[in-house]
């Protein structure tokens, strides 16, 4: 099994459109569907609810870990951690990583998640292929929010 996932979308607008868009918390929260409570600073957890309709009962939390402008920024969660009922505290959570890099039409943005051979084995083909689903549908979601909010 692949242990790590790896999408790329060139994005027609500029580094700094594309940054602004990842790291500031309201706009993230808008392409990504999620109504976080406060701003990204590394080292700290960043948390709020996921808009989703019919997640909408579920919290997503991150944690921080690098912010490099216009350049890197990456957090560590618990992926697909759905069931309200488990507490997944105690799992390692996988690090999830964004890249910039200025092109010609604009900017190519990367993401990867890595880290899921240290997800327990009852539910980490779960958590790898809806985070593989996931974040192909994210990749879209950016691309239409950069385009109609230049």
């Amino acid at each position: 099994m692949e242990h790590r996932i790896e999408k790329r979308i060139e994005l027609k607008a500029p580094v700094s459109r594309v940054w602004k868009a990842l790291t500031d918390h309201e706009q993230f929260g808008e392409w990504f569907r999620v109504k976080l409570e406060g701003p990204f600073v590394a080292g700290q957890t960043a948390g709020g609810y996921i808009t989703w309709p019919g997640y909408e009962h579920m919290r997503m939390e991150v944690v921080v870990q690098k912010i490099e402008p216009e350049h890197y920024f990456s957090y560590t969660w618990h992926p697909y951690a759905v069931d309200a009922k488990k507490d997944y505290s105690q799992e390692t959570p996988t690090l999830v990583e964004f890249h910039l890099k200025k092109t010609e039409e604009g900017t190519l943005l990367t993401v990867t998640e890595s880290g899921f051979e240290k997800i327990p084995a009852e539910r980490r083909l779960e958590a790898f292929r809806m985070n593989d689903g996931g974040w192909a549908q994210q990749m879209e979601n950016i691309r239409e929010y950069v385009a109609k909010r230049p």
